[in-house]
């Protein structure tokens, strides 16, 4: 009995801490908070096991050399046991306080580099079929009506609530995959896996249902050893991942960006990046990555909140740790929010700087790479986004549209805040344009052509920039010169000239193109010019 008694008390150890693996799949890492977790849950369990016999054992019996020997070395396991689960707590608190930033504050200072931005080198004007107009939650009510006209998989299916943010084929856009409905829909459809995955383009919000020739069958709605995070954990026992993101290769195959987490202060501080594993979310495959070489069609890497974490330590601890709770002298923090740009096929995280006090205006902005963590600040003052997003609510308070969080932009070569109006049913119905340093300059159009003609005027209008005639293109010309005659227009001089073959007039004034004069009748010559009404403007002669 007594042997039974032992083998049955381990193997319920074993089973205990196996399911408990199994479930929260702690990485086998001194560095990864939940295998201490682990670690004190099996030695908990064993001092239960070793204690509870050496209790029953303790009672008033006959004296037996056998059993006062056996119930010293269970009260000394017990014992053991009851330390180890102390001293393993203790030393993990322990951990986590010489880890934080109350001891390593420069260390949490210095984890990123921060590089000072040229706004309009950096950020170009772009056009208006590259300006993402839905937000996440406008992407998922897009997504789910797409999947209700899907009737061969609305019925075994459910749209993902992912929604990934990427740069396909130079173009935003969110994806996320299908999900089985339930346990029983994955039991009959685990077989053939997944079917399909949601694309959704976010400058002309069409979204497409994507197809697949063989369905994906490692996800995160998968169950068992098919679930993606249980799939890596078994291959990659000690790697500690930080948030999975489902996204498309170059070719459209969905494929997860698995970042693998390393801690560079103490036990568990100053989190960073150091690997990337990619897994074929239809085969399985998988294949890693040092994080300098990961694939350049790769868009998320360093997640949003991590590199905003970056930022709030760089701003906030400058001068330590007592001074960010207490005088916050030269404190500087993230706003409440953010939102992303593609830049350079790449996406980059976009949040405002404001000062560590109550203050109501942003002091600059930074952009955060998400696939290689640069990082770059603009010291651009002016409103911050809740209060645009507010100046662009009040526009149409009638109306009761919601503002979503702001699109930084570039708009007559100034910084732009650009906002969807959204209505009670999470629709965008109109855009904002917000000039983020004088925030009073609102623009609203039903169109982003509309909204724009607006703000500019307004900019105009407000002198924030100069009213100037707009440059036209110019186009090039060459033939012979038919017929040539000058004339004084305005105190300047002017020749116009015929060229063979074309009644086109060419109007060549001599303030801009002087060797004009170098040429006559039946000469050939080469001009650039704009189109005009009645004649054209020569802007340039030849190779001059």
């Amino acid at each position: 009995m007594k042997k039974k008694f032992k083998v049955a008390a381990v193997l319920l150890v074993l089973l205990i801490g196996s399911i408990y693996y199994y479930i929260e799949l702690p990485a086998l890492n001194i560095h990864e908070p939940g295998f201490w977790g682990f670690v004190i849950v099996v030695s908990l369990l064993l001092f239960i096991v070793t204690i509870l016999p050496a209790l029953k054992l303790g009672g008033a019996k006959p004296i037996n050399l056998e059993r006062e020997s056996l119930w010293g070395l269970r009260k000394f396991l017990s014992r053991f046991f009851f330390w180890l689960t102390i001293g393993l707590f203790v030393f993990y608190i322990g951990g986590s306080i010489l880890s934080s930033e109350i001891v390593n504050a420069r260390k949490y200072h210095d984890l990123i580099q921060i590089q000072d931005g040229n706004f309009n080198q950096d950020i170009e004007q772009i056009s208006y079929n590259e300006i993402p107009l839905l937000d996440k939650d406008s992407a998922a009510l897009v997504g789910n009506r797409k999947m209700g006209t899907m009737v061969e998989y609305v019925s075994q299916f459910e749209v993902s609530p992912d929604y990934t943010q990427i740069n396909y084929k130079n173009k935003p856009v969110r994806v996320t995959p299908l999900q089985y409905g339930n346990w029983l829909k994955w039991f009959t459809n685990q077989s053939e896996g997944i079917p399909a995955y949601i694309c959704i383009d976010m400058a002309t919000q069409n979204a497409e249902c994507v197809k697949l020739s063989e369905g994906m069958k490692y996800t995160e709605s998968d169950h068992f050893n098919r679930n993606i995070h249980r799939y890596l954990r078994f291959r990659y026992p000690t790697y500690m991942f930080d948030t999975l993101n489902f996204e498309l290769d170059e070719n459209g195959t969905p494929v997860y960006i698995c970042p693998v987490k390393d801690y560079t202060i103490g036990l568990f501080g100053g989190e960073t990046i150091s690997k990337v594993v990619i897994v074929n979310a239809v085969t399985g495959e998988h294949k890693e990555y040092d994080v300098k070489d990961v694939p350049r069609w790769v868009d998320r890497v360093y997640s949003s909140d991590l590199l905003v974490s970056y930022y709030d330590y760089y701003g906030t601890l400058k001068h330590g740790f007592w001074n960010s709770i207490l005088s916050q002298k030269d404190c500087m923090k993230t706003t409440d929010g953010y939102n992303y740009i593609a830049l350079d096929d790449d996406v980059w995280v976009y949040t405002g700087v404001t000062s560590a006090g109550q203050d109501q205006s942003n002091v600059g902005f930074v952009l955060m790479n998400q696939r290689t963590g640069q990082t770059k600040y603009y010291q651009i003052s002016g409103a911050t986004e809740h209060s645009a997003m507010s100046s662009a609510e009040g526009k149409v308070q009638n109306l009761k549209y919601e503002a979503t969080f702001p699109l930084l932009m570039n708009i007559a070569g100034k910084p732009t805040y650009f906002i969807c109006l959204k209505d009670s049913a999470g629709l965008v119905k109109q855009h904002a344009m917000v000039n983020i340093e004088k925030y009073t300059v609102v623009a609203i159009g039903s169109t982003v052509a509309a909204c724009e003609k607006d703000y500019i005027q307004q900019l105009k209008d407000n002198g924030i920039v100069k009213e100037e005639e707009e440059k036209k293109e110019t186009k090039t010309v060459s033939g012979k010169i038919l017929r040539m005659t000058d004339a004084v227009v305005d105190g300047n001089s002017h020749f116009y000239l015929v060229l063979e073959g074309s009644d086109a007039i060419y109007d060549a004034s001599i303030t801009n193109v002087m060797d004009v004069v170098r040429y006559q009748i039946g000469d050939e010559i080469t001009l650039e010019y704009e189109e005009g009404e009645k004649s054209n403007p020569v802007v340039k002669i030849g190779g001059e």
